[in-house]
C-alpha cells in the first residue's frame, strides 16, 4: 500500500431544505390556512479518526466529499427529510487544517475520535411558521441555509511509542523486523526505507508498544536534505527514541559526531525532540570491523555522559537487553504520569 502522508480535500456540508408555500384545500373548509412545512436539515462533514488506518491514501481521489442535502418542506405541515450526515475515516493522528489559513482546526489523536467539520445548513420555514392573528395567509417561506464548505489541509503525525533514526542504511528496518512481525524492505543501499513503517513488540508477559522507523534522515534533513524533512514530522508523536549508530562501511567513522549531528537535526526542526529519551546503539557488532571498535566507541560515549548498547540487528546480540531497558523506561513513564 502506497503511504500518504499529506493531503488536500474540499469538504461541503449539505444545504437546507427549502420552507413550503400550501394552503389547506378541504371540502367545506374554504379559509383552510397555510399548512407549509419546514425545510430539512443538511448533513454534516464528520471527521472520524480511525487506529486501523495507517495512511491517507484512499482520501487523494476523490478530493470532493459532500454531505446530502435536506429535502424541502411539503404541504400538510410536513417537514423535510434531514440529509445524512457524511462521515471521512482519516487514521488516528492526523491533524486537520484549514488550507487557507493554516489554522489547526483539530488533532484527531484518539481511535474513534469525531470531529464536525463542516455543518449542514437549517431547513427554511414554511408559510405555516409565519401565520398571525393578523397575518392569517402567509405566502412566504424562507430558503434553506447553505452548508458550510472549506478546503482542508490533512498531515498525518504517525503514532508510535517508539522511533528508530539513525543515518540511511544503519540497520533500522533490519532491527525492527528483529523485534516485531513487521517485514519491511531491506537492502545494503542507502534510502532503502522511503516510507515510515510500523511494527508492534510484544513481549511474553504481554506488554507491547508501536516501534515507526523513520527513514531519509542525514545532515541537512531538517532544511530538506535526504528525505528527512518529509519524515521528521512522525518522530514528534513518539515517546523515546532509539538512535543507531552504524560505522560498517566506514571504519574510521566518527560515531559520536554522527550522533550529534542527527540531534542537531532534530532540535533545528522541534527542539522539543531533543527532550526525548534516547537510547544509543551501535548496531552490526556481529561484523569484525565493528566490534574491534566497539569498546573504545562505548567508552566515547560514556565521556558525554551517554551509555551506548552493543547490538545485532541481523543476529539478535544484544537485541533482547536494549528491548528490556526500553520496556523499563515506559513502565518508569507510566508510573510518573499515574503518580
Amino acid at each position: 500500500m502506497k503511504f500518504v502522508d499529506e493531503t488536500r480535500i474540499h469538504v461541503k456540508a449539505g444545504d437546507g431544505g427549502n420552507g413550503c408555500v400550501s394552503f389547506r384545500r378541504e371540502k367545506f373548509i374554504p379559509r383552510g390556512g397555510p399548512n407549509g412545512g419546514d425545510g430539512g436539515k443538511g448533513g454534516d462533514v464528520i471527521l472520524q479518526a480511525d487506529a486501523q488506518l495507517t495512511t491517507l491514501l484512499d482520501l487523494t481521489y476523490p478530493k470532493q466529499y459532500r454531505a446530502q442535502k435536506g429535502s424541502h418542506g411539503k404541504g400538510k405541515d410536513q417537514t423535510g427529510k434531514n440529509g445524512e450526515d457524511l462521515t471521512i475515516r482519516l487514521p488516528a493522528g492526523t491533524l486537520v487544517r484549514d488550507d487557507q489559513t493554516a489554522e489547526l482546526l483539530q488533532d484527531l489523536f484518539f481511535d474513534g475520535q469525531r470531529f464536525v467539520v463542516a455543518e449542514g445548513g437549517r431547513g427554511g420555514r414554511g408559510n405555516a411558521r409565519f401565520a398571525t392573528s393578523t397575518l392569517r395567509a402567509p405566502r412566504r417561506a424562507e430558503k434553506g441555509e447553505k452548508g458550510q464548505e472549506r478546503w482542508l489541509r490533512l498531515e498525518l503525525k504517525l503514532l508510535a511509542d517508539v522511533g528508530l533514526i539513525g543515518y540511511p542504511n544503519a540497520g533500522k528496518s533490519t532491527l525492527l523486523s528483529r523485534i516485531s512481525s513487521a517485514r519491511p524492505k531491506i537492502a545494503d543501499y542507502p534510502f532503502t526505507t522511503l516510507v515510515p513503517n510500523l511494527g508492534v513488540v510484544n513481549r511474553e508477559d504481554h506488554r507491547s508498544f508501536v516501534v515507526a522507523d523513520i527513514p531519509g534522515l542525514i545532515e541537512g534533513a531538517s532544511k530538506g536534505a535526504g528525505l528527512g524533512l518529509t519524515f521528521l514530522r512522525h518522530v514528534e508523536r513518539t515517546r523515546l527514541l532509539i538512535h543507531l549508530v552504524d560505522i560498517s562501511e566506514i571504519p574510521t567513522r566518527d560515531a559520536v559526531k554522527d550522533f550529534n549531528a542527527l540531534n542537531d537535526e532534530l532540535r533545528a526542526y522541534d527542539p522539543s525532540l531533543q527532550k526525548k529519551t534516547q537510547f544509543i546503539a551501535l548496531n552490526k557488532i556481529d561484523l569484525p570491523s565493528v566490534r574491534e571498535r566497539a569498546v573504545d566507541i562505548k567508552n566515547q560515549f560514556e565521556k558525554i555522559g551517554q551509555r551506548l548498547y552493543l547490538i545485532s540487528g541481523q543476529t539478535g546480540e544484544g537485541v533482547e537487553e536494549l528491548m528490556e531497558a526500553v520496556f523499563r523506561t515506559f513502565e518508569s513513564i507510566s508510573d510518573q504520569s499515574h503518580g
